[in-house]
């Protein structure tokens, strides 16, 4: 966990990365607060190899909630970049997962989706998109990243999972289209795909780019592994460089969860497309994280309420394994025995 690894241009100097984590802290605007500065900055000192942040909006009208940090115009940019210097100078790289919530968008205004299918009875009915509006939502995550990399980003990821847009698309629970976008899995995944093929050629090409799909939707209607598989090889061929692997978020149902539970989803994708994989979901025991690692059943472990309930847990898990500890100088005091 603590060995150094590299993608396309960028060296990661350990395999931890603090997994994206909405926060719902933004300005009505979108625009970046005090709080990021501090959450972010707070989470640079803790021992990560790279920060993702949260759902980031390519769109007003694709924002989670309106608290959500959005990438939709350049008056959003000023705000991260401010962010990312200082990660920087902490000698750690930073990411950002662009977003679109689709029908999961809780929004006074007018939402989009697939097909006109609400998510549950809480949410509005979306508006099924036209061949004019993908367009326009392609146009605006490559827009986002091009916006992300003016920021300083070092990382971009696409989210295709927890039920949101793209993995709206690739469901047959929420995609009920009858044309090119949808019925088959070929179909369901065109215009996910077309979307990362965007990303792809709107960031430089020394830059990762990373997705995070859901490998099951925990429902009998939802997609299969099979096709998942089929999906992160077309996400590969088009230039994605680890594929982040997660699961469940477009039925209202959680799973039943326990350490580690969607580890043997990201092994699999690992091992039959021949991709780079980060495994997440309860995997803050340093012990089990590293096996994860070790085992060769993930590349990446992405650590999420282990970060929120310590900031360093990246130390806590280094102290744990006997692995030397290089907390910023003036906390190393805190690690003398």
């Amino acid at each position: 966990m603590f060995d150094p690894v590299s993608f396309r241009g960028l060296t990661l100097k350990n395999r931890i990365m603090v997994s994206p984590m909405c926060q719902y802290q933004a300005g009505p605007d979108g625009v970046a607060t005090d709080w990021h500065f501090v959450h972010y900055g707070s989470l640079a000192l803790g021992g990560a190899g790279l920060i993702m942040v949260e759902a980031t909006a390519v769109e007003s009208r694709g924002r989670i909630s309106n608290r959500d940090l959005g990438l939709y115009d350049d008056r959003h940019v000023d705000g991260l970049r401010r962010m990312v210097a200082f990660v920087h100078s902490q000698g750690v790289r930073i990411g950002v997962q662009l977003a679109h919530a689709g029908r999961k968008a809780d929004l006074a205004e007018p939402i989009v989706a697939p097909s006109a299918v609400r998510f549950s009875e809480r949410y509005q009915v979306p508006h099924a998109l036209t061949e004019a509006g993908l367009d326009e939502v392609e146009q605006a995550f490559a827009a986002a990243a091009r916006r992300a990399v003016a920021a300083g980003f070092d990382v971009i990821e696409i989210h295709a999972a927890h039920g949101y847009l793209l993995h709206q698309f690739l469901s047959p629970i929420s995609n009920l289209r009858t044309d090119a976008y949808g019925g088959s899995a070929a179909g369901r995944l065109r215009f996910p795909l077309r979307v990362v093929q965007a990303v792809r050629r709107a960031i430089p090409d020394d830059m990762p780019l990373f997705i995070r799909v859901s490998a099951s939707e925990w429902d009998d209607r939802g997609f299969t592994l099979d096709e998942v598989i089929q999906f992160c090889q077309a996400f590969r061929e088009a230039g994605v460089d680890l594929v982040d692997v997660s699961s469940g978020g477009n039925t209202p149902s959680p799973p039943r969860v326990y350490a580690g539970y969607q580890v043997p989803f990201a092994q699999a994708i690992r091992e039959r497309v021949k991709v780079p994989v980060a495994a997440v979901g309860l995997l803050d025991q340093p012990v089990l994280a590293d096996a994860v690692i070790q085992e060769g059943r993930a590349d990446l472990v992405a650590i999420a309420r282990g970060f929120l309930r310590d900031k360093h847990w990246g130390h806590t898990a280094a102290r744990a394994l006997g692995h030397p500890v290089d907390p910023p100088r003036s906390y190393q005091r805190a690690y003398l025995t």
